[in-house]
């Protein structure tokens, strides 16, 4: 019997709750998302910091989502929510 082997992904997933989609950030930018969350957590004034990434599309061909890397975008940190 062969071994399940989780691939890791060089992207972390995200939901933007301001713009409701899904987001795709590199994984080394998410270790700056997690930092200002700890910084800021339980602070009423959080300011509008952006990091750079990817919005997923919906490929009908397959019907699933997939990232779209022909334009990089710019979100709120604030917006973003780990998608598990």
């Amino acid at each position: 019997m062969g071994i399940l082997r989780s691939i890791k992904s060089d992207y972390n997933m995200y939901e933007n709750t301001a713009l409701e989609c899904f987001v795709a950030i590199n994984a080394d930018n998410a270790k700056l998302i997690k930092a200002f969350f700890k910084k800021y957590k339980g602070k009423k004034i959080i300011p509008n910091d952006t990091i750079a990434g990817y919005k997923f599309v919906l490929d009908e061909e397959f019907d699933s989502l997939k990232i779209e890397f022909e334009k990089e975008y710019e979100f709120n940190i604030k917006d973003l929510k780990k998608v598990k």
